[in-house]
């Protein structure tokens, strides 16, 4: 019986961690990662920067570099609090 409801559990939990890192979800990611960065900027005075985004970060941060001219900056992205700080 403890085998089945651990096998049943098991089963249920695998959609769940599926979707967690899906195509969509990794665009949605990147896509807030860039928006959430370019408006730090932008508040710092950069004009419209090009973002690049990492596919996917690290563990705990997304990581994104800025380049507008000679200004280039590193973007770090808390994926737990979604605050950004920038170099």
């Amino acid at each position: 019986m403890l085998l089945r409801l651990t096998l049943a559990a098991a089963l249920l939990a695998v959609p769940v961690a599926a979707g967690a890192s899906s195509p969509d979800a990794w665009n949605e990611f990147r896509a807030e990662v860039r928006a959430k960065c370019l408006a730090q900027a932008q508040a710092q005075g950069m004009g419209s920067p090009d973002v690049v985004v990492h596919p996917f970060g690290s563990e705990s941060y997304g990581i994104a570099v800025l380049r507008e001219g000679d200004d280039k900056r590193i973007c770090i992205f808390d994926k737990r609090t979604k605050a950004v700080e920038l170099t």
